[in-house]
């Protein structure tokens, strides 16, 4: 049995694939390297460069390599810039979705487990997001994955493709100290990187309502993560039924200026962060749920938030100033 992970050369697809061969679980790594690493390939892995929009190159992976299921991790994945690149983002999340379904027809791999994310909800009017909250996207990025999952759905009535869907929430640390998050738009990589650049982090605006006055967000460990693919993986290779859509989410919001203030105390370097004006768009919370998962896919938080930023700055830090 080998599962082909999409996007496995990246931050989260490499923990992934990492977490599979703890368990003994062969996977082979589809991957375009246009914003994942070769270098986080576990040795004795097989890395193929390309894209999901190959359709021939897919079917090609899935036949010679004995593929029996697939996690779908590949796409634009910066929600922000998603509002300026609409087209591309359309391209890579949806169209690449739908060529990926089509090649896994092709060659008679009918498992799926998909990379969805919590912008699939948009701003939600509830202090504790689960499954029945109604989406809402507000950027291409959110739109694409919550189409991404209509896909997959629409697939299973068409084929009895199985399937899963899991919305993300802020994945943050690292599983091992050669893994970390290199996103140049994601709070830990950027407060990190000021710090090893000298510089002081900001906090975009401390007037929300909150108790701190900093936004309050829903920050899960990607090792967490990473255990509950394996789950989802599992239980559809034995057939066990799951829910279309699960949160990977702590139930606890943990805010900004807690983020910095923790960074602070592990890394020991003191600071102040800066202020900032809001960022057009940021609600004051987003928490999440994870009693679905927590039932189905051995979801639990196994990492403090102390674990969270210890993680990071030790990778961080192990990957010097070539990051």
């Amino acid at each position: 049995m080998t599962w082909m992970v999409t996007g496995g050369a990246g931050y989260i697809g490499s923990h992934v694939v990492k977490a599979f061969g703890e368990v003994g679980l062969r996977t082979v790594v589809l991957d375009d390297l246009s914003s994942g690493h070769e270098g986080f390939v576990p040795a004795g892995v097989p890395l193929v460069r390309g894209s999901v929009l190959d359709t021939p190159l897919v079917r090609q992976v899935l036949t010679e390599h004995d593929v029996t299921g697939v996690v779908h991790l590949a796409g634009f994945k910066y929600a922000g810039v998603s509002v300026q690149r609409p087209l591309h983002t359309y391209e890579q999340n949806v169209t690449g979705t739908a060529h990926l379904l089509e090649a896994m027809a092709d060659a008679g791999v009918d498992a799926v487990v998909f990379s969805s994310s919590a912008a699939t909800y948009g701003t939600p009017r509830t202090d504790l997001v689960t499954e029945t909250t109604p989406t809402s996207p507000e950027s291409p990025y959110g739109e694409s994955k919550l189409i991404g999952e209509w896909l997959l759905r629409d697939q299973g009535v068409a084929t009895g493709l199985r399937h899963t869907s899991l919305r993300y929430f802020n994945v943050v640390g690292s599983g091992s100290p050669e893994l970390f998050d290199t996103s140049p738009h994601n709070l830990f990589p950027l407060v990190l990187e000021a710090l090893v650049d000298g510089r002081t982090p900001r906090i975009n605006g401390v007037d929300y309502d909150t108790p701190d006055g900093t936004c309050v967000r829903d920050y899960v460990h990607v090792a967490d993560l990473a255990h509950s693919h394996v789950a989802a993986a599992r239980a559809l290779a034995q057939g066990r039924p799951l829910e279309r859509v699960y949160n990977l989410g702590s139930g606890q919001g943990v805010s900004v200026r807690q983020i910095m203030a923790t960074t602070a105390e592990v890394t020991g370097i003191d600071f102040t962060p800066e202020i900032g004006p809001r960022r057009p768009g940021d609600p004051d919370r987003i928490v999440a749920s994870g009693d679905l998962a927590a039932r189905d896919l051995d979801w639990s938080m196994r990492h403090t938030l102390r674990d969270m930023v210890a993680s990071a700055w030790q990778a961080r830090q192990q990957a010097g100033t070539g990051a």
